[in-house]
């Protein structure tokens, strides 16, 4: 006679959705026209905050010589866009998008920003 067992039965719970908004800091901890860099999740992250409405983070990793190093960029603009340059090899990016706008090459990942009660949130990808 051959007995068969089988598994019993697993109940999943309901997953909670995942929440990918980080709280990093207060809006008025950061200067305007300046950047800071803040670790989220094990990544460094270069927040800018140009004015009570302009608030971006980019990685703060150089993506052409990988020192972390764009927080110190200088700010500016090239036309309507906002930008830093890198304060190396003074690369320029756009704030939005990433893109290199000096010459082929990688950009700089960009994170969605919100203000909630005050604070500044950042959502990174999975």
């Amino acid at each position: 006679m051959t007995l068969t067992v089988e598994p019993p039965a697993t109940r999943t719970a309901p997953v909670a959705p995942v929440n990918p908004w980080q709280r990093v800091c207060r809006i008025d901890d950061l200067e305007n026209g300046w950047g800071e860099a803040v670790l989220v999740a094990e990544r460094q992250v270069a927040l800018f905050r140009l004015d009570d409405r302009e608030l971006y983070a980019v990685d703060h990793i150089d993506p052409k010589t990988s020192a972390p190093v764009i927080a110190r960029g200088i700010v500016g603009s090239k036309g309507e866009r906002t930008t830093v340059a890198s304060p190396l090899l003074k690369q320029v990016y756009d704030l939005a998008t990433g893109e290199c706008l000096s010459e082929p090459g990688p950009a700089l990942a960009t994170y969605p920003t919100r203000i909630v009660a005050g604070y500044i949130e950042i959502a990174l990808a999975a």
